[in-house]
């Protein structure tokens, strides 16, 4: 068979293959709208006028139930001063915020420590340089040099295993006959590092203090430094712990998800039987924990509260927690 009469007949079976495909579309469209002129229609209004009606009825539960939060928010905050009240007398409290943290729990926290009447020793503000991995060999010969000698250090222990050490003996003390005080290296230390841009100082944060809180990033770490930015901050936690007398990690639940401060804490083995961790502290009752969570630590014990992936309990008072021993 010549060549141009195969393409005459491939061409007309295209031709006819693309017919059929737009003849039986077409008599689909005939088909269903036909169908969808009798019963399917009606069924399908009924099924849209119902969805409808749901979310309606959803939207008005989801208004309802965000009053009555707004009112509880409301009466818990207004009854917080009496909840707390002389549940940290006698304890100088120390502020610290991560990189990124909202200013706005953190003055809320800082309210209710007050509260609770605890001496506020001020504020060290965490900067983004000090989890720049980029700067990490930089901060590695900061505190190298401001080490002392007479301080016992692991071999195994990281960059931010050593800062959080010196960090934590320039800020805190276990000695309540101590706090209020500087050690010989304090001003030293802080000075070296606000210089450095790695923190600053609020207050006399310097005057160490016995008890902390750290709040935790407003959003979780992101790319693929993310685990080492988390894991600098959990060591500054451990650290600060070690040096005083207690530690609360405070964020909310976003601080639970992937890259999270509270989620990296709570995967570590170590230092989550001794850093307690509060996913809640934007709401009041959160902040009531908080206060209440370093009173536990004073007692020598931790717990994970909250809402989010991780959390074991969210008690009002140390009095319904279930918490974990620190030592």
């Amino acid at each position: 068979m010549p060549i141009g009469l195969l393409g005459l007949i491939d061409f007309r079976y295209h031709v006819a293959s693309i017919v059929s495909i737009f003849l039986a579309l077409t008599v689909g469209i005939v088909l269903g709208t036909s169908l969808l002129q009798g019963p399917a229609l009606r069924t399908t209004q009924d099924l849209t006028a119902q969805l409808a009606t749901t979310k309606e009825e959803l939207r008005t539960q989801i208004k309802a139930l965000e009053r009555l939060q707004a009112e509880n928010d409301a009466y818990i905050a207004s009854t917080t001063p009496e909840r707390v009240a002389e549940v940290l007398a006698g304890e100088r409290v120390l502020l610290v915020e991560a990189p990124d943290a909202n200013p706005a729990e953190r003055e809320a926290v800082q309210e209710a420590l007050l509260q609770a009447g605890a001496d506020y020793a001020g504020r060290a503000t965490l900067t983004n340089a000090y989890v720049d991995q980029q700067r990490l060999d930089e901060l590695d010969l900061l505190v190298t040099r401001l080490m002392p000698g007479d301080m016992a250090i692991d071999p195994a222990a990281t960059t931010y295993d050593k800062a959080a050490m010196l960090l934590g003996s320039a800020l805190m003390t276990n000695d309540r006959a101590q706090a209020g005080t500087r050690n010989k290296e304090t001003l030293t230390v802080l000075d070296e590092f606000e210089r450095a841009g790695f923190l600053s100082i609020d207050r006399e944060p310097g005057s160490r203090a016995t008890i902390a809180v750290m709040i935790a990033p407003e959003d979780p770490f992101e790319g693929e430094n993310t685990e080492a930015q988390a894991g600098a901050l959990v060591s500054l936690a451990a650290g600060l712990d070690a040096a005083g007398r207690g530690t609360v990690l405070a964020g909310d639940t976003t601080s639970t998800t992937p890259g999270g401060l509270i989620a990296a804490l709570r995967d570590e083995n170590e230092t989550v039987r001794h850093v307690t961790t509060i996913d809640t502290a934007d709401t009041p009752l959160g902040r009531i924990t908080v206060v209440h969570a370093l009173r536990e630590q004073l007692s020598g014990r931790a717990g994970q509260y909250g809402t989010g992936t991780g959390a074991s309990s969210f008690p009002l008072t140390t009095s319904l927690s279930t918490p974990s021993p620190r030592r």
